[in-house]
């Protein structure tokens, strides 16, 4: 590992040790206040490059809404900052106690992982989310963003480090990584030095960390979500929730990529997707949905088989017709990714048998997938959206950037 990624490495772990020592939860929520000032303060230098970056990109490549920023997005970015640092200390809590025979008081108490390594892509959101949770978790922050948002993800941490400076911190608190593929191998090879490594972005991404990492991962991101129109379900709430899952955001992991009919809903299928062509949403649909939008949707093609299980991430959607929930079901668990699935059911047992059965991370009853965020679920952000089930799942916020360890308290008692 050459020695300049070593000494930022240890420089990421000296100052998470000395995180907690040097500086309450308190001052944590003060320097987060001051970091959201600061992005505010500085919203023209962030977007002058982020116009380099969206200069360097193709036009039409569906990431380009990620990678894009906007007054709007960054006083949005600064009001989450804000809502974590409102949360809230996530660290130190006992979460369980218990005193055995010979009077040893055994506490499990919340402490930080120490360093955490994210890789993502085309996101320069994340920089600030990362930023935010790893602080206030108590965990210094080395990130590996990808070329296409490098302008951008360095003018941020600029900024942060220099907030972090001006009031006396330690600014390595938060690293940026050099870009190209090396950093990344080096940072998955830094056991000893990162203790935890989540990347954010594409399938192929996720497989590429979780195959050469010597670091622990946790896997997020990509996500390949459906939603089910029972029979049951009413056409206006079964119309409202495709179209805001599909057209709301649609580079995001949490949009809707499959939509998956029972046959005899197949007669509302084209009330449901009308509102979609305003969108210009591309639907690959299977022989039977087709023959129900022929005619009726403008923008349909015949779908293949590689148009189920797929992300998009783009305006496009594929139709898949099924035969009761039997095979709703089958079908989903066949092509789902974990992250988040829906189904749209007046009828309460199907509802809640489809979301005791489907193994997914976040499983939605009349409600859209795009409500999967840290943010809507009252965690103030979140540094990714995990689809495993080893120590986080869902959504991940200040809770799943903690560890434990055991805390035991004696009174001179030694074992016979």
């Amino acid at each position: 590992m050459p020695v300049s990624v070593i000494k930022l490495l240890e420089n990421a772990r000296r100052a998470a040790l000395n995180l907690q020592s040097r500086h309450t939860p308190n001052d944590i929520d003060l320097m987060l206040l001051a970091v959201a000032q600061a992005i505010e303060d500085n919203i023209e230098p962030i977007l002058n490059a982020n116009a380099l970056d969206l200069n360097a990109m193709d036009s039409n490549d569906p990431r380009r809404d990620r990678l894009m920023l906007d007054p709007s997005r960054l006083h949005g970015i600064a009001t989450d900052m804000r809502n974590v640092a409102s949360l809230p200390s996530p660290l130190y809590r006992i979460l369980e106690t218990a005193t055995r025979p010979n009077g040893l008081v055994i506490e499990k108490v919340t402490v930080p992982f120490g360093v955490i390594g994210v890789i993502y892509e085309a996101r320069p959101n994340v920089t600030f989310d990362v930023f935010a949770l790893c602080i206030k978790a108590g965990s210094a922050c080395v990130l590996k963003g990808g070329h296409e948002a490098d302008n951008t993800n360095r003018c941020s941490v600029e900024i942060i480090r220099n907030v972090l400076q001006q009031h006396g911190w330690d600014n390595n608190l938060i690293t940026l990584l050099p870009p190209g593929h090396d950093a990344t191998n080096q940072m998955l090879h830094a056991s000893g030095y990162v203790d935890l490594v989540i990347p954010r972005g594409s399938r192929r991404l996720i497989d590429f960390v979780r195959e050469n990492s010597r670091v622990p991962v946790i896997e997020t991101g990509a996500g390949v979500c459906h939603t089910y129109i029972h029979e049951s379900a009413h056409i206006d709430m079964a119309r409202n929730i495709v179209c805001n899952a599909k057209t709301r955001r649609v580079s995001v992991c949490n949009a809707l990529d499959t939509l998956v009919i029972d046959r005899n809903a197949l007669s509302m299928l084209p009330d449901i997707c009308q509102p979609m062509a305003t969108s210009n949403v591309l639907i690959y649909a299977d022989s039977e949905s087709y023959a129900a939008l022929d005619g009726k949707y403008p923008l349909l093609r015949h779908a293949s088989e590689n148009d189920f299980g797929h992300e998009w991430l783009d305006y496009k959607m594929s139709i898949k017709t099924v035969s009761g929930p039997d095979q709703a079901i089958d079908f989903i668990q066949t092509h789902t990714s974990h992250h988040s699935e829906c189904i749209v059911a007046s009828d309460s047992d199907t509802a809640a048998r489809f979301q005791r059965e489907i193994d997914a991370a976040c499983v939605y009853a009349n409600a859209p997938t795009a409500f999967t965020d840290g943010a809507q679920f009252g965690f103030g952000a979140e540094i990714g959206i995990s689809t495993q089930k080893l120590h986080a799942r869902g959504p991940m916020a200040l809770p799943e950037l903690t560890t434990y360890k055991y805390v035991i308290t004696g009174n001179g008692q030694t074992r016979p």
